[in-house]
């Protein structure tokens, strides 16, 4: 048997009552706090740690207990999100019909291509670190798993997961470079045995023809 029981039903079977808000205003409290890193464990403490030393039973003996040991960590937080919330203000009457057009454009278009595209952006900053050239794979050589070239190295581009699987349905018979996407873009790790590869086509300056 499986099923599901939602937060809101979780406070009424524990007797807790829910606050209510205006509609949209814990969306926008929610951002200013990622934002604002306000409730992070530096500032609020290591909350899945302090609850399991926590030996009491109810709502209340929870929060003195906490309070006892961060006693400034409920006005701290909130002075982020407000400073934040603030920093909003400054700049909401600078969005328009144009500037949302911009962002919607780039994160439809733009980012989309770029997501499904990448494989050239990686394989020409990975040329360039070991100077040598690349080229994007031919149709064909893609149904072989081969992404592209670094010099004349043929290479395969999969997630970092990839070498994690126990049990692969595809075998690639060539490189692999591994990719890890990052809220600020691509981490790429390229193995050892192929790092030596591409340095010594640097250094024999083996470029395409």
């Amino acid at each position: 048997m499986e099923f599901k029981i939602k937060i809101e039903e979780i406070r009424r079977l524990m007797e807790i009552e829910s606050p209510e808000f205006p509609k949209y205003t814990t969306q926008i409290m929610n951002l200013a706090n990622q934002n604002a890193q306000a409730t992070r464990p530096k500032v609020v403490g290591q909350m899945s740690e302090l609850i399991k030393e926590f030996t009491g039973r109810t709502l209340e003996e929870w929060e003195e207990w906490y309070l006892n040991r961060y006693p400034d960590s409920i006005d701290e937080a909130t002075k982020k999100i407000l400073e934040m919330i603030n920093n909003f203000k400054d700049v909401i009457n600078q969005i328009d019909e144009s500037m949302i057009r911009q962002w919607v454009r780039d994160l439809v278009i733009v980012k989309t291509f770029i997501g499904l595209r990448f494989q050239e952006a990686v394989l020409k900053k990975i040329a360039g670190r070991f100077d040598t050239d690349y080229k994007l794979s031919t149709p064909e050589e893609e149904s072989k798993g081969i992404d592209g070239y670094v010099g004349n190295i043929p290479i395969s581009l999969k997630p970092n997961t990839y070498q994690y699987k126990n049990m692969l349905t595809e075998k690639i018979e060539v490189d692999i470079i591994y990719y890890e996407k990052q809220k600020d873009g691509l981490k790429i790790i390229i193995p050892i045995e192929l790092e030596n590869k591409l340095r010594n086509i640097g250094k024999n300056k083996k470029y395409l023809k």
